[in-house]
């Protein structure tokens, strides 16, 4: 198996898992986003695709900024 397709299943899994969680308002869904970035950034990187690329760096401090928004904004905001 190669690393291409490794990294379409990891797309497809963490991607799509992402989408229905963020959609049903669960906040794991945001890590099964950043989980997927790994495997878009791969991918685009294989087939050169730097635009795409970009976009994707773009995306996984998206996700990263969701975790930060649903796990540990409002326990900040708790303590104070």
């Amino acid at each position: 198996m190669n690393i291409d397709l490794i990294c379409q299943f990891g797309v497809t899994i963490f991607g799509i898992t992402a989408i229905i969680l963020v959609a049903r308002k669960n906040k794991w869904g945001f890590v099964s986003g950043l989980i997927s970035q790994p495997f878009w950034l791969v991918t685009f990187y294989i087939n050169k695709q730097w635009g795409a690329f970009f976009v994707g760096v773009i995306y996984t401090f998206t996700w990263a900024y969701g975790i930060y928004e649903w796990f540990y904004k409002d326990k900040k905001n708790e303590n104070k």
